[in-house]
């Protein structure tokens, strides 16, 4: 069981770093980031809806009957948190566009919390199993890590305020997900497991379809629906994975 912990912990450590990797990438190249960053903003559109409708919402459904209640759940925390963040932080803040950044951080972060309990889960059944979803599930890390990190550049947060938030919303929630489930691994059931899947599918729809998208729509160049359905393609890939 000891060896399981350290394998399971290495990897969520591992995606961590991929994550973390994404992020120091991008901040090298941080002038071509900010210029592209629309392309960025539909590519993260077509990954997180795509991946939440063809994945994480089916898989949810099986597992746990109370899914879809907790999918529409978690699609009204999100409507909420935006509400109160652009009640009380962007109206009332220096940048009425903090919450461009913050509400896809949220929802970012709440799924890569989530994420440590998939590598908790699938490794207490075998290393191979957990291997198998590990595998899949690092794929998507690099990405997530550029779209967190420049979507809070683009609702106006500072170079260092981004980069801590990214690294701790969609790198270090992920072993702390994983930490955080390990005492807990037996009382974690499929059911229980459906249900918080659905509750970061809800979020992950509502970051894609409410804030990405739209912004998304604005640009009119040909280019972003290529970004677009470069996002699509990739969470088709990332499915096909797994």
């Amino acid at each position: 069981m000891e060896n399981t912990f350290w394998t399971a912990f290495g990897a969520s450590v591992l995606a961590a770093v991929v994550t973390g990797i994404g992020i120091y990438t991008i901040r090298h190249f941080e002038a071509w980031g900010r210029r592209y960053s629309i392309y960025f903003v539909c590519f993260a559109a077509g990954v997180l809806i795509s991946v939440s409708f063809l994945h994480i919402i089916p898989r949810s459904f099986e597992l746990s009957p109370l899914a879809p209640a907790y999918l529409l759940g978690g699609f009204v925390i999100m409507h909420l948190f935006n509400r109160f963040i652009t009640a009380f932080v962007c109206e009332r803040g220096p940048n009425p566009d903090y919450g461009i950044g913050l509400v896809p951080m949220v929802g970012i972060g709440l799924h890569s919390f989530i994420d440590g309990f998939v590598y908790s889960i699938t490794f207490s059944v075998s290393i191979f199993t957990g291997v198998l979803a590990a595998t899949g599930m690092v794929l998507h890390e690099f990405p997530e890590g550029i779209i967190t990190y420049l979507l809070l550049l683009r609702g106006g947060f500072s170079e260092k305020a981004a980069l801590i938030l990214a690294v701790i919303a969609a790198s270090l929630s992920t072993p702390l997900g994983m930490l955080v489930s390990w005492p807990y691994i037996s009382q974690i059931d499929q059911p229980l497991l459906g249900t918080l899947l659905s509750l970061s599918a809800g979020a992950l729809v509502y970051v894609g379809a409410t804030h990405l998208l739209p912004q998304a729509e604005k640009e009119r160049r040909k280019s972003s629906l290529l970004a677009l359905a470069a996002g699509i393609l990739v969470a088709v890939l990332i499915v096909l994975s797994k």
